[in-house]
């Protein structure tokens, strides 16, 4: 053999062998990715703990504290997995936002809610649903909200593994009720509030999908079916945007910035209608110059809504990060406050440091989980387009503001959610509206049997009943996790 065809042949066998480690490179990376992201994550938990406790934990506390904090960053990185869905997804799924800007957008307006807007006070009971005089002392109650964190913490990942949105509030509640029965038994819990929760579960998606289906019906009747859209889009364009403008200045007086002004619901209605007349008017010009050109027909329309769209997301996660993020992590408030003092029957403050928790976990949790319910919201349920994922923002921000006026209990995960069915239940009647107007006005048109109408639903059934399943267990499933969760802890304390 030849020294050149020793060499071909030496090189031929190290280019096999270099093909065969970039395929086991190309291997691990693929089989690794899935471990990417809880990898993160718990890198992230443990950092939380150990400068909770370099900087918190001291006395004989300290552990209590470092683990009440990893509980702490575990639950917020499951409400940025969960919650902030309902916000971002109606914007992604009519692809007026990438998923990318999507998460930026969403990780700075509800930190920057949680921060600066974030509520100061909350029970150490959590809304009063167990008796405080019906916990021994402090070390229990301190079991119980421990319980509480991780039990709630454990029901959202699920539901965020198997594609459900959920409550994260409820799931806190559900925590707090299951480790309170399972510490005073049940005549401590205030069967009136989880009452009241309950009937959220119910008015909270209907509210919604009303609202959302009339907005959806408001334009499809005054702009879609008009004959001139773009005239009548410069009409009703700007109205609609001044209704959003006022609804979110009510929405954020009234829920968002209680943490730095007092504000009754009769100013923050006067805020709002304020800030909706200025919008509309500093609208008008805007539209007409958006419109220039538009060809007439519904593509164009998408145009216009694009923009008011991506800032109502972003409003709406404003005030989620302000409204919701004190009520998962309170528990984690009521842990360090009744560690360091004794005191676990008052209201407590919730510490800087809690809310970054919230507030860092959040950006985490959208980051390495969120696209999945994201996609969900947005895209799967229902196919939405720019007017119909408008709809659904407007409709979130408006109930809550009626809600409140009427003093009802209502979940903003539930009023998103609830909306999206709002819209496209109300595609399917309204295409069976005009399909049986077709027939009378063609009497011999071919009709569609039961198979193909079936096919033709615009709401995907599963993802209904699955949804609304994980909404029905939230509050029980998570009771029943805290209880055994507390007896545990219970035993290996004693």
């Amino acid at each position: 053999m030849s020294d050149k065809d020793f060499e071909a042949r030496h090189l031929e066998t190290l280019d096999r062998d270099l093909g065969r480690f970039s395929n086991l490179e190309r291997a691990a990376a693929y089989t690794g990715r899935p471990l990417v992201g809880p990898g993160i994550a718990l890198v992230f938990i443990v950092l939380v703990g150990l400068a909770a406790s370099l900087f918190l934990g001291q006395g004989n506390n300290a552990l209590i504290v470092t683990v009440a904090a990893g509980f702490g960053a575990y639950m917020a990185l499951n409400i940025g997995a969960n919650d902030v869905a309902n916000n971002m997804g109606p914007a992604v799924g009519a692809n007026a936002l990438t998923m990318g800007g999507a998460i930026a957008i969403a990780a700075i307006f509800e930190s920057a809610g949680a921060l600066i807007a974030g509520g100061d006070v909350v029970s150490t009971i959590s809304k009063g649903i167990i008796a405080p005089a019906g916990l021994a002392d402090s070390t229990v109650f301190i079991w119980a909200m421990m319980a509480a964190l991780l039990s709630s913490a454990l029901w959202v990942n699920l539901a965020t593994w198997i594609g459900a949105p959920v409550s994260t509030t409820h799931s806190v509640v559900g925590g707090v009720m299951g480790a309170g029965i399972a510490a005073a038994g049940l005549g401590a819990v205030s069967w009136g509030t989880m009452g009241a929760i309950a009937a959220s579960w119910v008015i909270s998606p209907a509210l919604g999908g009303l609202c959302a289906a009339g907005f959806l019906w408001f334009i499809k009747a005054r702009i879609i079916y008009r004959d001139d859209k773009i005239a009548a889009a410069r009409v009703w364009v700007p109205v609609l945007v001044g209704i959003m403008a006022g609804a979110f200045a009510a929405y954020l007086a009234l829920k968002g910035l209680k943490h730095l002004i007092s504000v009754t619901l009769g100013l923050a209605l006067l805020i709002g209608l304020v800030l909706g007349v200025a919008t509309w008017l500093t609208m008008i010009p805007v539209i007409r110059r958006q419109s220039r050109g538009l060809e007439n027909r519904n593509k164009s329309l998408k145009v216009l809504f694009g923009i008011p769209l991506v800032v109502s997301a972003a409003l709406l996660s404003f005030a989620h990060g302000a409204n919701d993020v004190a009520n998962a992590v309170g528990p984690l408030a009521a842990i360090v406050a009744a560690s360091q003092t004794g005191s676990f029957t008052e209201a407590v403050s919730i510490p800087f440091w809690v809310m970054l928790i919230g507030a860092f976990g959040i950006s985490f949790g959208l980051f390495l989980f969120g696209p999945k319910l994201i996609r969900m919201v947005g895209s799967q349920i229902t196919k939405l387009n720019p007017m119909r994922a408008y709809c659904v923002a407007l409709s979130a921000a408006i109930t809550v503001i009626v809600a409140s006026w009427l003093g009802l209990p209502v979940s903003s995960t539930h009023i998103a959610v609830g909306a999206v069915f709002g819209v496209g239940f109300f595609r399917e009647w309204d295409s069976e509206r005009r399909l049986r107007r077709a027939h009378i006005a063609i009497p011999d048109s071919p009709r569609v049997g039961p198979e193909e109408r079936r096919r033709r639903k615009l709401v995907r059934r599963s993802h209904v009943l699955t949804i609304v399943a994980a909404w029905i267990v939230t509050v029980p499933a998570a009771a029943i996790l805290s209880a055994v969760l507390f007896t545990g802890i219970r035993i290996l304390a004693m």
